[in-house]
């Protein structure tokens, strides 16, 4: 074989590997999660320092003029539009029960968690046969209370047991949930008339199910929604607190948002503001390929357009006896590290201060360099529950 054949062989080869990883990345099928983890020994631990000086970009947005909530009218008037555009002029699915609630199952992965009186699997159907799967683990020894716990996108709520574990030792009951097509949700195969038949399987392919009749972002909210009026029917909690890491973050914050049932929200390692996620894409190529891959729900600009994510924030931590608590790790290469949130928390603490109703608070982790809630994040949010 001639030098140049092999030459050209050798660059087909080293393209086929890389389409083959972007593709992965994209769509999240292996080795996806052996990329995720290999960019977070790689990213520049330098990007996450908090230094004015380096990001001067991110002090040129007014975050105060983000914000046109004015009052509780208009917050209200917010949720409202929220709702109309997720559920399409059908209304908040108040009345709409599981269809499918089995009790008492036996799931191996679970058997050695404490103070566990029993799991209870929620299954959710929705349109184009997307479902959800939650499971209920209900506290043997119970305080009382319920903690919404939502993974994000590396897939199954088994990836936070130990979070469940925490918050059952400590007496609370757990609505365990996944990010829709991950975990133990499915991934249906529909066939559209415009587009042919397709297997949904990531999350960017939602784009092609929308249209002025439908919002896939219903996939995210509704399991929510369903699983809470099953409960508010069968038991009586004396509070909802919710939990999420990463897009599970994002889920809670627009859940809280739209759904005042929720008490205490707490995004951990979730969804910076665009301003913010722009500076990080421009100064790393690592983030630029986290932030422009495979994440749907932050790209519907027609939701944004009804509240911003600052204005989602404000949203999420407004009300009567309310929390929102956002956790960020400090050297989290998922691409939510650093304390840029400094930018955007004073003017939320002042809205909420200044609508009268509620709380906001920020916490900076910066025990570890993992895209998790760690030890003492978790101990954070239940010293947080309980205050």
């Amino acid at each position: 074989m001639t030098g140049k054949r092999v030459f050209i062989l050798a660059v087909l080869i080293a393209s086929s590997f890389f389409l083959y990883g972007f593709l992965a990345y994209v769509y999240e099928f292996f080795p996806y999660d052996q990329l995720v983890n290999a960019k977070r020994t790689i990213t520049p631990q330098e990007l996450c320092e908090w230094n004015p000086d380096d990001h001067p970009l991110v002090f040129q947005t007014d975050v105060k003029s983000l914000i046109k909530i004015k009052s509780e009218d208009d917050i209200i008037k917010k949720r409202d539009a929220l709702v109309d555009f997720i559920w399409v002029g059908n209304g908040f699915p108040s009345t709409k029960l599981p269809d499918l609630v089995e009790n008492d199952i036996s799931d191996s992965r679970y058997s050695d968690l404490k103070n566990l009186q029993r799991i209870d699997k929620i299954s959710i159907i929705m349109d184009y046969n997307v479902n959800s799967i939650a499971y209920l683990f209900l506290a043997e020894q119970s305080n009382e209370n319920l903690v919404i716990y939502h993974q994000g996108h590396k897939g199954d709520f088994i990836n936070g047991k130990d979070a469940i574990k925490s918050f059952l030792e400590q007496g609370y009951s757990v609505l365990a949930l996944s990010m829709p097509l991950k975990g133990m949700n499915n991934q249906p195969i529909v066939d559209l008339p415009n587009h042919g038949i397709i297997k949904l399987a990531s999350h960017n392919q939602f784009f092609v199910l929308d249209s002025p009749q439908f919002s896939s972002i219903k996939f995210y909210v509704e399991p929510i929604a369903v699983s809470l009026n099953y409960l508010d029917k069968m038991f009586n909690f004396k509070s909802y607190n919710m939990v999420g890491l990463s897009g599970g973050g994002w889920t809670t914050v627009l859940y809280s948002a739209i759904d005042d049932r929720v008490s205490h929200n707490y995004s951990v390692a979730g969804m910076y503001p665009p301003y913010i996620r722009q500076m990080l894409i421009l100064h790393d190529v690592n983030h630029a390929v986290w932030f422009t891959t495979a994440h749907y729900e932050r790209d519907v600009s027609a939701l944004y357009d009804i509240a911003n994510v600052i204005e989602l924030y404000v949203m999420s931590a407004y009300g009567e006896e309310r929390k929102a608590v956002h956790i960020f790790n400090k050297y989290d290469s998922g691409a939510r590290c650093g304390e840029f949130y400094q930018t955007y928390e004073e003017s939320v603490k002042l809205k909420i201060s200044q609508l009268g109703k509620g709380t906001f608070d920020t916490y900076l982790d910066d025990t570890h360099k993992e895209h998790i809630i760690s030890d003492h994040g978790l101990t954070v949010i239940l010293k947080q529950m309980t205050t």
